[in-house]
């Protein structure tokens, strides 16, 4: 058994209260975690508040910053394989994906570092006389980072990197569920040199730690990426402290796959965009919609390329699809495709456990094929890997069915028709358009989502704006004083 401490205030610590966590591979307990009483909650936010106001940190030049961020990001390339290996023991997630997640996540490090001295204001064309006035853009202050256990490593990047560019302390709260990548994360924080208090990483329960740290009277932002119920807690904690909220939340994103398509390379995005991850992604494209006249092929070759798909160990480089986090998920997938069936869905393939697979979170790569969006599983984020297709007959019915969804997170379009590419792109409500490929990021290019799946801005030059605020200073440049207030002229 491995043990994790928390990080606050440039220290590790053991806490007062501890749970297990167990490896979704084979179902036995292999860490245990420290979880954040109500003290060691206030602790955390008052040592970031009292390192971003009276420390060291608060006299970095914008350059210094980024020079930290840097070397933060050469720590994390320098220990991506351990990184990943920790979130494939904790999480389930292939090996051969979290460590070339977390070698990438240093990217967004190093983009961050090269934009914390490029953060700027502007003289203003005033409409009076004898005024200079310009913005400048300073740290909201106290921010807490709330992130899932599906990719903690990267969810937490989009929030820390631009966050302490931009100047600001943070307080992570990893996710109860997987959090040992970011325990390590800690110890580069540490080894970086970042001054005691900037960054501050605990795991808890929502109470009371998730409480505690958003409803605090000295934090001024809460950057969350979940589900939508933990975020209406989120919303009603910070009607205590008044502090932005940005929400990055779920997803139930559609495929629509035109007939004039390359149907080798929408099979492939199918493939990636739901078997990839387990299915365990927000964007994952899940409700697939196939225009008629090719449907039949579509799901001919989908389920030929499911019989080539390998189950087993995540460790495993050879492993495609490992288990998943939690045993609850496995009983919600069977239970949604189950009701899916009786509704009037035809299981083409999988929607069970795996016969040969006795122990761990296993389900199998599933494929329903579905008359409308009426079925349950056309609606219902599974966090599985299990698609639901749908047929449609003309672009503008696949527009409003695409359209027809409490969330908007990404869409895919496969089409070899440009016009056609860009007129359905723009119509989709979605925060996130893939065209002829899906789940492609990159640090430069924001992401977040329209509706139920939140509408804040993550990654890219968009981020450093839920950050940073404005602030707006006039001088009087006239040499005479300044005009009697009383005397109107």
């Amino acid at each position: 058994m491995q043990h994790f401490k928390h990080y606050i205030n440039g220290e590790f610590s053991d806490g007062s209260e501890h749970f297990e966590s167990t490896n979704p591979a084979n179902g036995e307990p292999w860490a245990t975690f420290p979880a954040a009483t109500e003290q060691e909650s206030n602790y955390a936010i008052e040592s970031a508040h009292e390192a971003l106001f009276n420390g060291p940190w608060a006299d970095y030049s914008a350059t210094e910053r980024g020079k930290l961020l840097h070397k933060l990001g050469d720590l994390i390339a320098k220990n991506a394989h351990t990184l990943g290996e920790l979130e494939t023991t904790d999480s389930g997630k292939l090996a051969i994906e979290t460590k070339t997640q977390s070698s990438y996540v240093a990217d967004y490090y190093y983009y961050y570092a090269g934009l914390a001295d490029k953060i700027q204001g502007e003289v203003l064309p005033i409409d009076k006389p004898d005024m200079c006035v310009f913005t400048t853009r300073e740290p909201i202050g106290v921010v807490v980072a709330i992130v899932p256990w599906n990719a903690q490593l990267f969810l937490s990047a989009t929030k820390i990197a631009p966050a302490l560019a931009a100047g600001n302390t943070v307080v992570i709260k990893a996710s109860e569920q997987a959090p040992a990548a970011l325990f390590k994360f800690a110890e580069l924080v540490d080894e970086a040199g970042f001054p005691p208090g900037v960054v501050n990483i605990i795991t808890g329960f929502g109470d009371p730690c998730g409480r505690v740290i958003t409803s605090h009277p000295k934090v001024t932002k809460v950057a969350f990426t979940g589900g939508c119920d933990v975020a209406k807690h989120i919303v009603r904690n910070t009607a205590e402290n008044f502090a932005h909220v940005s929400l990055e939340l779920g997803g139930k994103s559609p495929m629509l796959i035109f007939d004039d398509c390359d149907i080798e390379g929408a099979v492939n995005g199918i493939i990636a965009g739901n078997f990839g991850a387990s299915g365990q992604s927000c964007v994952a494209g899940s409700r697939v919609l196939i225009q008629k006249s090719i449907h039949a092929e579509v799901v001919a070759r989908i389920s030929e390329r499911a019989k080539t798909i390998v189950i087993g160990d995540p460790l495993d480089a050879k492993t495609q699809v490992g288990p998943l986090a939690t045993a609850h998920q496995v009983d919600r997938a069977y239970n949604v495709i189950t009701e899916s069936v009786k509704q009037g869905a035809k299981l083409i393939f999988g929607g069970k456990k795996p016969e040969n697979m006795h122990q761990g979170n296993y389900f199998e790569p599933t494929l329903l094929d579905c008359p409308d969006q009426s079925i349950e599983c056309t609606r219902t984020e599974f966090f599985a890997p299990v698609i639901s297709i749908i047929p449609f007959e003309t672009e503008e019915e696949a527009i409003a069915m695409a359209n027809d969804s409490e969330f908007g997170l990404g869409a895919g379009v496969f089409t070899q028709n440009l016009a056609r590419a860009h007129r359905v792109s723009q119509k989709i409500r979605s925060g996130i358009v893939w065209v002829n490929t899906y789940r492609v990021i990159s640090p430069i290019a924001p992401f977040g989502g329209f509706k139920n799946s939140g509408g804040s801005r993550e990654a890219g030059i968009d981020a450093i704006h839920e950050y940073t605020r404005t602030k707006t200073t006039w001088i009087n440049t006239s040499t005479e004083p300044m005009a009697n207030p009383f005397v109107v002229r």
